[in-house]
């Protein structure tokens, strides 16, 4: 995969959220300045929102240090959210049986890119 110079991602992998949980918070971000962006996560109810913080804070980091990017032009171009693994259980219930129970996980991938003022 060929990114462009103005481009650096950070992926969090195997996070234990579900995709549609985990997709409402990317939703908030998306096509947001970074320093906006930064605050809408750092007041946000959702469990996962700090997670999310930390790899936008990586990406961040990423496109100072490896791309020497300006931070003050850096836009969040891209979050997308994927699938991972799901954990099966079972929950027992009456009469002998047995519920199935899933319980997935999450890869998330933000890119973050320079944009002209």
């Amino acid at each position: 995969m060929i990114m462009e110079q103005n481009t650096a991602k950070a992926i969090l992998r195997n996070v234990r959220v579900s995709p549609r949980k985990l997709n409402l918070v990317a939703a908030m971000i998306r096509g947001m300045k970074v320093s906006k962006a930064l605050d809408v996560l750092a007041f946000s109810p959702k469990r996962i929102a700090v997670d999310v913080r930390k790899t936008l804070a990586s990406a961040i980091a990423n496109a100072e240090t490896n791309h020497g990017l300006d931070i003050d032009t850096l836009v969040v171009s891209e979050a997308s959210v994927g699938q991972s693994i799901v954990m099966k259980r079972f929950s027992p219930r009456a009469k002998g049986r047995g519920v199935g129970i899933k319980k997935p996980f999450s890869h998330l991938t933000i890119k973050v890119s320079e944009k002209e003022v």
